[in-house]
Parts: C-alpha cells; sequence; structure tokens
C-alpha cells in the first residue's frame, strides 16, 4: 500500500480513512489478527510477531504498531491473568521489566527512521533469528546465580528490539524459557513481560503521534478478531500435535522473516 508523504514518521490518518483507504488492507488486517490469535490461544505466544510481520507487507511497522496496542494489552492481560504467581514472577523478574521499559523509551523513534525501511529489515532478521531457534529447539538455561545479572540485559536489548520493530519476543522469550518455569509460570511470565513490552511501545507511539485521529478505534476493530481467533485457538489447543504447530508457526515465521528482508532491500539502496 502506498503511503501518502508525511512530515512525521508517526503520522497516522483518521479512522475513516484509514478503513475506506483500502478494504483489501482492511481485510487483510481483519485476518491477520484473527489468525495471529489463533495462534496465540493455541501455543501462548505469536500474536505480535505474526501481527507485525504480515501487517508489515501492507502497511508501515509503525501503523501495524499502532493497530497490535490494544488487542497485545488485552490478550496478554488475559494470558497474565492465568497461573497465580503474579507477584512472585514480578519480583523474579523486575530487572528485566525495567529494562525493557529503559530500552523502549531509549529506542524511542527507531521505528520510523527512514519511513520504516530499516524496520522492516530488522524485523525480517529478527523473525529469522526467532524462527531458527524454535526450529532447533535450542533450549539454553540459566543458572541462578547469574540471572539478576542477565535479566536487565536481556530486558534492555528486548525494549530496543520492541522500539525499532515493534516485536518483543526476542531476545525475552527465549531467556524466560531458559529459567526453567513451570509451563503455567512460563505462560503467566510471558504475559507479563508482554505486557510491559506493549505499555513501553505504546508510550513511545505515544509521544511520535501515532494515536493521532482515530487509530485508537481503529485498533479497538481488531481486537475483535484477535479476541475470536484466541477463543478459537484455546478451545483447539487440545486437538493438535503441539510440536507439529510450532513447528509450522515457525517455518511460516522463517519465511516471512526471508520475505521481509530480502524484499525490501530490493527497493532502494540505504
Amino acid at each position: 500500500m502506498q503511503q501518502a508523504p508525511s512530515t512525521s514518521p508517526f503520522a497516522m490518518p483518521s479512522l475513516f480513512s484509514f478503513l475506506d483507504m483500502n478494504a483489501t488492507v482492511l481485510a487483510v488486517s481483519l485476518a491477520v489478527f484473527l489468525l495471529a490469535g489463533f495462534i496465540k490461544g493455541v501455543i501462548g505466544l505469536g500474536l505480535p510477531t505474526v501481527a507485525i510481520g504480515l501487517l508489515s507487507l501492507v502497511m508501515s511497522p509503525v501503523q501495524a504498531a499502532a493497530l497490535l496496542i490494544l488487542p497485545s494489552m488485552v490478550t496478554n492481560g488475559w494470558q497474565l491473568a492465568t497461573g497465580g504467581a503474579f507477584l512472585a514472577l514480578a519480583r523474579r523478574l523486575w530487572g528485566m521489566l525495567v529494562g525493557i521499559m529503559v530500552g523502549t523509551l531509549a529506542g524511542s523513534g527507531l521505528m520510523g527512521v527512514d519511513g520504516g525501511r530499516r524496520a522492516i529489515v530488522i524485523l525480517g532478521l529478527a523473525l529469522m533469528l526467532y524462527a531458527i531457534a524454535g526450529l532447533a529447539a535450542w533450549t539454553p538455561s540459566v543458572r541462578p546465580g547469574l540471572e539478576r545479572w542477565w535479566s536487565p540485559v536481556i530486558g534492555l536489548l528486548t525494549g530496543l528490539v520492541t522500539a525499532a520493530t515493534g516485536v518483543f519476543v526476542i531476545p525475552a522469550v527465549p531467556y524466560l524459557q531458559a529459567l526453567g518455569l513451570q509451563r503455567d509460570q512460563l505462560i503467566q511470565a510471558l504475559g507479563l513481560s508482554f505486557t510491559v513490552s506493549t505499555l513501553a511501545l505504546a508510550v513511545n507511539l505515544g509521544q511520535g503521534g501515532a494515536f493521532s485521529g482515530g487509530v485508537g478505534w481503529a485498533s479497538l476493530v481488531v481486537l475483535v478478531p484477535a479476541l475470536l481467533g484466541m477463543a478459537i485457538g484455546t478451545r483447539v489447543r487440545g486437538m493438535v500435535r503441539a510440536a507439529s504447530f510450532r513447528r509450522a508457526f515457525f517455518i511460516g515465521l522463517l519465511l516471512l522473516g526471508l520475505h521481509l528482508a530480502w524484499h525490501i532491500t530490493e527497493l532502494a539502496p540505504w
């Protein structure tokens, strides 16, 4: 989709101009959030990764990230409410959470550089890295004595990646998996990390004017298919082979990352 020139990389159309700009883009957005919600319902993650990755094919990363905020907040809040270990996890992961906030705020504006072209390349590379780690079944481990040192570093790096791409899985997800948490605690820890990342990203986008016009309402519109997809995914979770589904998910991310990184570098020289 061709975007009109703007004086600010964060400029956004009004709700009605956004929805009426291109019916195909609207349909794609609704379908993407339905799919992203479904994947999150099945495996407990993937909504921001899938949504930002696919929407970046038809709009700028800044627009995609702005649409993501409300669906991400609501679905991660849903995920955060399960597990019963919120306070214990918050005390354990506070260094990582502070790092996420600092890194995201420090990277404010990175996503809009060069009209978002570099952000798309970085996003493609991040998706490829995440997919390769997932396909390789990489299972790192962190010794308890090193956790307090690693947590702020991982949080800071995650925040910078979030600021640049709108995706907050690298390196937070592999790190949380390396802590040896029980399944329910891991899901809740992911929800906690994603919620903090979403809040920090929302601050960045808000400071850049990304929520001007009716973008907040547009985010509310795409929340509906995200919740529907998550509900469907949760119901079918026990009906599919988790390993096969995750493999297909990571293969899809790898191909999407390759496409984003390769296609955008062909458009124009740096």
